[in-house]
């Protein structure tokens, strides 16, 4: 049976997506079964998705185990800050406001354009030649 103080969150960006499930306990976060710094190795990347702990105040208080697959370093980066964030939320609806200030519950959108037809890439073109 699943323990009922779970809670169960989603994060997206780019084409990562990570799963969050928390719980109460002694601040410990594990990302596909390591620790932060052992699967976030770029500091800056470690630190991003760490901002929603920090500035809520949660550390130590709850439990994260995190599941994210897609994408590259950087989505599943941000996929996490995401899921961490809904997730902090949903455990304590007062930090709300906190939160949608810094602009953390809000899914970055930007995805990868696709590459048109007759073209080298998304937006680029073959060098035009008059003769």
């Amino acid at each position: 049976m699943a323990d009922t103080n779970e809670i169960w969150t989603v994060g997206r960006r780019k084409s990562a997506v990570a799963r969050v499930k928390t719980t109460e306990g002694t601040g410990q976060i594990l990302v596909n079964g390591k620790e932060i710094a052992d699967y976030f190795t770029v500091e800056a990347q470690a630190g991003y998705l760490m901002q929603p702990i920090e500035l809520t105040g949660v550390a130590g208080k709850l439990d994260f185990k995190i599941n994210v697959k897609g994408g590259g370093m950087a989505g599943q980066a941000g996929a996490v800050r995401h899921g961490l964030a809904r997730a902090i939320e949903k455990w304590s609806p007062e930090l709300r406001s906190v939160l949608k200030e810094s602009g953390m519950l809000t899914r970055d959108s930007r995805v990868k354009e696709r590459k048109k037809p007759g073209q080298p890439g998304a937006r680029k073109r073959f060098q035009f030649s008059k003769r």
